[in-house]
């Protein structure tokens, strides 16, 4: 049988965790953190990390792990985590992923598109001018060099303006078209639970991926 990645996802404070670690008892597997708040050792307060009672339950990975100091992307997620799966499958049929970071899920269930590393003077430079302009002069810039991005991009996010245009003008050509959003096959199966509350109703919800 086709090793499983059972993805637990849903809304704030609606019990993914404890959901999560049933789960993993039934199966008998262990639990990965797709939520990136968790990952800084840093945080305590306000990222529901799992309790160290609950963590002593089930195993946790990728909680706690970094540091906010630390360098780190979503891209290095996706390869840390398929890393540990790919050696963890080799003695387990189950793993659960629980997480509330839609861009890390994406990541391990279908892959990020290769994109070039950040040049670290670059995006002083772009910093700086968010800091001393405003994002209005970056936001332009954006329009110019890659307009189709533009028209789709939450141009209000500077994280998501700043990242296009350290692509556009690292690689001299336009984000759109170095984003393929193409799902990247993986030797496991995924299937999602969509765990979901309303009012007083609870429940879940099976789709395979």
């Amino acid at each position: 049988m086709k090793n499983k990645l059972i993805v637990i996802v849903g809304p704030t404070a609606i019990g993914k965790t404890s959901k999560a670690i049933q789960m993993a008892q039934i199966l008998n597997s262990e639990i990965i953190s797709a939520d990136s708040r968790q990952f800084y050792k840093e945080l305590k307060i306000g990222v529901a990390a799992p309790s160290t009672e609950e963590m002593d339950t089930v195993k946790h990975h990728f909680v706690g792990h970094l540091s906010i100091a630390d360098n780190y992307n979503v891209s290095k997620y996706e390869q840390g985590v398929l890393q540990f799966l790919g050696d963890y499958f080799k003695t387990h049929q189950y793993a659960v992923l629980v997480g509330g970071s839609g861009l890390y899920i994406d990541a391990v269930c279908k892959g990020i598109d290769e994109l070039p590393d950040p040049d670290e003077d670059l995006r002083k430079k772009l910093k700086d001018i968010y800091l001393n302009e405003g994002l209005e002069p970056l936001r332009k810039q954006l329009e110019v060099l890659d307009p189709e991005y533009f028209q789709v991009a939450d141009i209000n996010n500077p994280n998501r303006v700043l990242r296009a245009l350290e692509v556009c003008i690292t690689t001299g050509k336009t984000y759109t078209s170095l984003r393929q959003n193409e799902a990247k096959p993986r030797e496991f199966e995924i299937i999602f639970n969509f765990s979901f509350q309303y009012g007083f109703t609870d429940g879940i919800f099976n789709f395979a991926y």
